[in-house]
């Protein structure tokens, strides 16, 4: 009991110096989101994405009714698919038909495959501050992909269904999220380093201190004077 009393009065000891210090607390939490907004907005740069879409099919004929099964199979072929399309049999034909100075592993880097809702389309992603650049780079992919796949897969194709297109708005950086992290960074910083000096305080500050710490009853209190005036 008497140790849940002790924590409560340092809690109460961290709520009051709080309090005391809470201009502090509101300006480090402004500062460091504005530093956050700033660095979003003027020295990191903006990314851009362009994206196509494409089907999976497990055969070459599609005139026939598709049934269930083949779209299963499809479906499990994306991901196959997928390492196919990043392979450097792909990606570095890109490279030799649009003439780019990226090697393999860097081009690699900005391209991403992957599965539309666990069904049987996938999606290429190609990610650059340049938008025009990604979309031609999409585009390439798609033109190029289909006959390395017919190729490597011969029980299996790719049909384009959406051509590479922008997203107009860059997907990075995320200027609204780094300025809330900046804040709640700020917040964090300056609560921490409030708990920390309550915490590490072994002072005797004022008559309860001395009720508190070491358990004796104050009788007087001497003030102490300064040119006149009371410290």
């Amino acid at each position: 009991m008497e140790n849940e009393e002790y924590e409560t009065i340092d809690l109460l000891e961290v709520l009051n110096a709080v309090r005391q210090h809470l201009l502090a607390v509101i300006l480090t939490t402004l500062i460091l989101a504005c530093a956050g907004f700033g660095v979003s907005k003027f020295l990191m740069t903006p990314k851009y994405q362009a994206s196509a879409l494409m089907i999976v099919n497990t055969r070459q004929d599609t005139t026939s009714n598709v049934t269930s099964d083949q779209i299963n199979s499809a479906t499990k072929l994306v991901s196959t698919y997928s390492i196919i399309i990043k392979s450097d049999t792909v990606l570095q034909q890109v490279i030799n038909n649009l003439g780019l100075s990226l090697t393999y592993p860097e081009l690699a880097g900005r391209v991403t495959v992957s599965a539309v809702d666990d069904t049987q389309v996938m999606k290429v992603t190609v990610l650059s501050d340049n938008p025009e650049w990604a979309r031609q780079v999409c585009e390439q992919i798609t033109v190029v992909s289909p006959d390395v796949i017919l190729e490597s897969v011969e029980a299996g194709s790719v049909k384009v269904i959406s051509s590479a297109s922008i997203n107009p708005d860059p997907v990075s950086p995320n200027t609204m999220r780094n300025t809330a992290m900046g804040g709640v960074a700020g917040l964090v910083i300056s609560l921490g380093i409030i708990f920390l000096t309550v915490l590490l305080d072994n002072k005797i500050n004022t008559e309860e201190d001395v009720t508190k710490y070491l358990d004796l009853t104050v009788v007087g209190v001497i003030p102490e004077y300064e040119g006149g005036k009371k410290k």
